[in-house]
């Protein structure tokens, strides 16, 4: 149901007093305008910690039970959920589905702009029925203003099926309100172009998500220390990247770590144990699955 706000009030859709002659600017004037307003973004995102730490929670408690997590979005909200979602698997070596972005007009609005596609209400379960969503999955909507109806009807229908929600805005009240199980409401105030929600609420937007799927992420062991040990070695810059982990944590030379990285069929991590355990590759792979994946536990 809408609320009783008008899009008028909504801090987004608001004119920014600093800006309100930045056509009268000089070239440095402008971008020194952009980026102080751009300094305030973080701050904004750390008032909300909470709101996000409870997210988190909740995707890993789902992760934990091999369930999924799902980005759903319209415009810059859209791309940014599938740019989160898309650069898990090469990062964690996660599965592709374990977190999937949804924008609203389909993989064509990831270039394109496509018009009324965020009020298309039906759409949107049409899109997450064909995505496979289930019982007990996250579905996170994301919407800087609260206005898009692809979103909230996407969080209603999740909600019926079972899953939990959680809703993410850049405004401090949603246009149009959702009982979400999380509501994180990054208020990142006038933009310096008016209601063009791709520059702070968009900034806003990607380090909240970054944010979730990242410590999602490391909680369930993906990362040793800050090293990105659950990586597949498919390209020159990973396979350098891999020896020289395996380096640091076995103070094996480069050529022994890389040839121990060929070993472990280019898995940094299977890699690792393989030579903490002494053990050959299906014992490692073994070892790992006892541990859920937690290099940690097995080098401790």
């Amino acid at each position: 149901m809408m609320d009783s706000i008008q899009r008028k009030d909504l801090t987004t859709e608001s004119q920014n007093k600093k800006s309100l002659e930045i056509d009268l600017l000089s070239v440095s004037e402008i971008l020194q305008l952009i980026n102080k307003e751009d300094e305030s973004v973080a701050s904004r995102v750390y008032d909300e910690i909470t709101s996000i730490e409870q997210a988190v929670d909740v995707c890993i408690e789902a992760l934990k039970k091999n369930c999924k997590v799902y980005y759903v979005g319209a415009g810059t909200s859209g791309r940014l959920g599938v740019l989160d979602a898309s650069e898990i698997p090469p990062t964690f070596s996660a599965p592709s589905n374990l977190f999937t972005g949804i924008i609203a007009g389909g993989d064509t609005a990831l270039r394109k702009s496509i018009e009324g596609a965020e009020d298309d209400s039906r759409k949107s379960i049409i899109d997450l029925k064909s995505s496979n969503i289930n019982e007990g999955d996250v579905l996170i909507g994301i919407s800087t203003s609260g206005a898009a109806q692809y979103v909230h009807s996407a969080l209603e229908y999740a909600r019926s099926i079972g899953c939990k929600t959680i809703y993410l805005i850049c405004n401090k009240t949603p246009f149009l309100r959702f009982d979400a199980d999380v509501l994180i409401n990054i208020d990142t105030g006038p933009e310096v172009i008016t209601g063009s929600t791709r520059m702070k609420a968009g900034t806003a937007t990607k380090m909240a998500l970054n944010m979730i799927s990242t410590t999602c992420m490391i909680k369930l062991g993906k990362v040793y220390g800050n090293l990105m040990v659950d990586l597949m070695a498919v390209n020159d810059k990973l396979v350098d990247r891999g020896t020289r982990i395996i380096m640091q944590l076995t103070s094996l030379s480069y050529d022994d770590s890389l040839q121990a990285l060929k070993n472990a069929q280019m898995s940094v991590k299977t890699a690792l144990v393989m030579i903490i355990d002494r053990c050959d590759l299906n014992q490692a792979r073994e070892r790992l699955k006892q541990e859920n994946g937690n290099l940690r536990n097995i080098i401790q």
